[in-house]
């Protein structure tokens, strides 16, 4: 089963955490077969925010909502079940310093193309 385990921190802590650590965890993670993707993101204030309410797109700098803790990067892993994705989390070195949530991926893709199979 697919997992996005979401890095969030306080962006003012990331110079505690050895940009070498993290990639190390990830060459372990997609060696093992559990990593699918992973990438670190840039400072939140690079964030642009789109909406679409009413046929009108808005633009916003900036992040979505004012938190304490950035979204900061994620890793997309196969994991066997939950408590398999979150050890693998418990790994992801920001987890010392921020945290890590772990959500199940919705297999969006395959229930649509089910849906429409049985249609026809």
């Amino acid at each position: 089963m697919k997992y996005l385990c979401l890095v969030y921190l306080d962006e003012k802590r990331l110079d505690e955490l050895p940009d070498e650590d993290c990639v190390a965890y990830d060459a372990k993670i997609r060696a093992s077969g559990h990593c699918l993707a992973s990438e670190a993101l840039e400072s939140v204030r690079t964030a642009t925010t789109v909406r679409l309410r009413e046929g009108k797109v808005t633009v916003t700098d900036g992040p979505f909502a004012e938190t304490k803790e950035q979204l900061a990067g994620f890793y997309m892993i196969d994991a066997q079940d939950l408590d398999a994705a979150i050890r693998i989390a418990a790994g992801i070195p920001p987890a010392h310093v921020g945290s890590i949530e772990v959500r199940p991926v919705r297999p969006i893709r395959d229930t649509v193309a089910a849906t429409r199979q049985l249609k026809t």
